[in-house]
């Protein structure tokens, strides 16, 4: 397994809007389509976010979660679904944890701290929004908390627990990952953590290659080196140099449409399989390979 790496695929998100991309999915059918593929161009884990099939706006409903899941199973019953518990901006914490009682997921990401969400810088780059909640969505931020509390996150930790599902730990920040070590003293997270680096969101920590060595390194500090696993990725043209940077380090990889609609500089991604497939080309150029999805399920940990 020394040259296998987890290649996650986060396939719409809550950050970008349709306005922002043709590519990015909103009905369900869409969004289990491009899991299908980017399973197939080499991810092992799918994270996995609903939205309004009418208005593409960010959605808790589980119906809509339940035609995704089922639409992917049908056509492949292997890769690792990651729901969200992040949702959307305004959801409250028990309609984010909603997914994992009634889906009972391997794999269910989980924020391990507050940050400032500052998407509003957003707006000013769209010249014509499609829809009407579009605009007001990233407006808000300038006053907006992403609040993760530790009432929060032990609520989250014990559905989790109480379910059989692993937490993807997401970190944007070098304090979560103190938060992690608290979850771990106090007993609230059982296994080996898995952490997800999210750099680059503007509030929280930036994307640059010492950022990510910061986070690397106050984990091993207060993990220990071995004890944990993890994956990484920078927001939009960060995407690639943070996950090629992770893998020497040892580390697993995500990307998507989620966190980056370009392919390269001004050629936007049609598809996520097609991020998906240039990650696995960059892996190769390396000697790693992706794992698969049971080799990934031995790696978390997961049953």
């Amino acid at each position: 397994m020394s040259n296998k790496r987890i290649v996650n695929c986060a396939i719409t998100g809550s950050i970008h809007c349709p306005s922002m991309s043709p590519y990015l999915p909103y009905k369900p059918e869409d969004i289990a389509r491009q899991a299908i593929d980017a399973a197939n161009a080499g991810a092992a884990s799918i994270h996995i976010h609903a939205r309004n099939p009418e208005t593409g706006a960010p959605s808790s409903d589980l119906a809509i979660y339940q035609q995704i899941i089922d639409t992917i199973r049908a056509a492949n019953k292997d890769v690792i679904l990651c729901l969200t518990t992040g949702g959307g901006l305004g959801m409250t914490v028990q309609q984010r944890a909603s997914v994992v009682p009634r889906f009972k997921p391997q794999l269910a990401s989980m924020n391990a701290g507050s940050i400032n969400w500052g998407l509003f810088p957003i707006a000013s780059k769209i010249k014509n929004f499609k829809f009407d909640w579009e605009k007001p969505y990233y407006a808000m931020t300038t006053d907006f908390i992403f609040k993760n509390t530790f009432a929060d996150i032990e609520f989250m930790l014990q559905t989790m627990n109480e379910n059989g599902t692993k937490p993807e730990l997401e970190c944007y920040d070098v304090g979560h990952l103190y938060n992690v070590k608290y979850m771990v003293d106090a007993g609230l997270l059982k296994g080996k953590p898995y952490l997800q680096f999210v750099l680059g969101i503007n509030g929280a920590l930036g994307a640059s290659p010492y950022d990510l060595m910061a986070m690397k390194e106050t984990a091993d500090r207060l993990l220990g080196v071995g004890c944990y696993e993890w994956s990484a990725f920078g927001a939009g043209r960060f995407e690639y140099p943070i996950c090629t940077q992770n893998l020497f380090l040892g580390g697993h990889v995500r990307v998507g449409l989620e966190d980056n609609l370009n392919l390269s500089r001004g050629v936007p991604a049609a598809s996520n399989a097609h991020l998906v497939e240039k990650m696995v080309r960059i892996m190769r150029e390396f000697d790693y390979e992706p794992a698969s999805p049971a080799e990934a399920k031995e790696v978390l940990g997961l049953v």
